[in-house]
């Protein structure tokens, strides 16, 4: 899934999918789902807006307005996965989960060990879509908010019911476990 593309503008409406290596599921093993929240408030503050997300116990989906900071998207995702990256491992660390930090160990590649990377948390892309309407981030919202019910994953029976997901606020208009910004609210501002 993920793809070596540079996302070519500093702003815009992003659908970004990551994933931890081989598919580990490190947010569930490390109980890391607050680092992703911490990641958000980053983006907020930064005067970025988190529209919709879900995070898997491998891997996250998130529709993401992105201002332009000066910083490159992609440069914002890999700051970012890499903050999230410490967290996992220190997380790992204190549960004194040897063997799987063993693997993440294991999966650098010879670039990543010669550069002293200690643990490879995450895929090194990632797969992203520009957002150019209303419909496409339907679709989008859609896809994220039944990804815990489908397939093998059977997290939860209704998307409303998974904590990790913008689900509840999207089709109750209560707010979920995290505030997000409703892409309708984007056609006023100027990203």
């Amino acid at each position: 899934m993920p793809v070596r593309r540079n996302i070519t503008t500093n702003s815009g409406v992003y659908f970004i999918t990551f994933t931890c290596t081989n598919w580990l599921p490190l947010f569930e093993n490390a109980n890391a789902y607050s680092s992703v929240y911490n990641w958000f408030n980053h983006l907020k503050s930064d005067r970025h807006f988190i529209i919709g997300y879900v995070i898997m116990p491998n891997h996250i989906h998130a529709i993401i307005a992105f201002r332009d900071t000066g910083k490159s998207i992609n440069t914002i995702i890999s700051n970012g996965k890499r903050f999230m990256a410490y967290d996992i491992v220190k997380k790992l660390e204190q549960q004194k989960e040897i063997a799987l930090l063993q693997q993440l160990s294991n999966a650098r590649n010879a670039t990543e060990i010669k550069a002293n990377k200690k643990h490879k948390v995450f895929e090194t892309s990632f797969d992203w879509k520009y957002c150019d309407s209303d419909k496409f981030v339907e679709q989008k919202l859609e896809y994220i908010h039944l990804n815990p019910c489908r397939g093998k994953w059977n997290l939860a029976t209704s998307p409303i019911d998974y904590l990790h997901c913008s689900a509840k606020y999207y089709i109750t208009g209560q707010e979920g476990y995290y505030q997000v910004l409703n892409y309708k609210s984007l056609a006023d501002m100027i990203l």
